[in-house]
């Protein structure tokens, strides 16, 4: 599998709501770079990541629809848009204004992503399949993890992911983070809200948390070599990778290979039609102003 090339960051914001489209209040950077990202290596391994300090953000490697995500706050599957914003990167460095906060972060992305690629969406709901993420009827198998109060507070807020035919690697910063690799899914103080997610990646339409669960827990399930592959090439779909289509068609006899696996937490995957509301993407341009 080495065709294979995807990133799938999930980027975590501990944040209030990011500001509409055209909210009275404009946030911006005092100075942002944004450039093309260097091409992959030779074995189409990639890591991108997300640096926040309280001077500057530095960001690397992620798509044009990462970016959308993190400014609004939106699930990427559900940006429609360009197949080119699935596939092309960008490295972004910006200087926060003097007294500027982390919360502010995806507001100030938002004024980029408006001035330098000319951004206009509009919102619209539709009714769709979804699965709704519950809890099962076998015992939960999530151990909770609660943090240390006298852990002194991080300096800066971190989130990176790589991914490769190797395996998966993703750190939400305070929501958690896990590995997928070898059959194995290894899950570290994920966020219970946050469960929905990352199984969203593996899965072929959007999971709505139904759980309720508030806390932080580490998990782990196995697949079957056949289930481990066919997750891995549903991930490198979701992610705008191109995928052979041999590959493809692995997903057509796949069957519910996720279903199954979190059954062995005490989860389930329920088939249900909600509507989603839909970030369509009007009005785009494929090379950012000059810097």
């Amino acid at each position: 599998m080495k065709y294979l090339l995807f990133v799938p960051v999930l980027f975590a914001f501990a944040t209030p709501s990011a500001h509409a489209q055209g909210s009275e209040q404009k946030l911006e950077f005092e100075v942002a770079t944004v450039r093309k990202s260097p091409p992959p290596g030779t074995d189409n391994a990639v890591t991108a990541g997300v640096k926040l300090d309280r001077a500057q953000a530095r960001i690397g490697l992620l798509t044009l629809r990462d970016y959308i995500g993190i400014a609004y706050k939106v699930k990427t599957n559900l940006i429609n848009g360009p197949d080119w914003m699935t596939t092309e990167r960008f490295d972004i460095n910006a200087k926060f204004p003097p007294g500027a906060t982390a919360d502010q972060f995806p507001a100030m992305l938002q004024s980029l992503l408006t001035s330098r690629f000319g951004l206009k969406f509009h919102r619209e709901p539709k009714e769709m399949p979804v699965y709704a993420l519950t809890i099962g009827k076998t015992p939960l198998k999530l151990k909770e993890v609660v943090d240390d109060p006298n852990a002194p507070a991080p300096q800066a807020f971190e989130a990176s992911g790589s991914g490769s035919a190797a395996g998966i690697s993703v750190n939400m910063g305070p929501s958690g983070s896990y590995t997928f690799g070898g059959g194995k899914f290894d899950g570290k103080k994920i966020e219970g809200r946050m469960l929905a997610d990352v199984l969203e990646r593996y899965t072929d339409r959007p999971v709505v948390d139904a759980t309720g669960l508030k806390g932080k827990y580490d998990f782990s399930f196995e697949v079957t070599p056949e289930d481990y592959q066919t997750l891995l090439i549903r991930a490198g779909v979701n992610s705008g990778a191109a995928i052979p289509p041999q590959a493809l068609r692995l997903l057509d006899n796949g069957g519910d290979p996720l279903g199954n696996a979190v059954e062995q937490l005490g989860l389930k995957l329920e088939s249900r039609r909600m509507p989603i509301e839909l970030f369509i993407i009007d009005q785009v341009s494929r090379t950012p102003a000059e810097n």
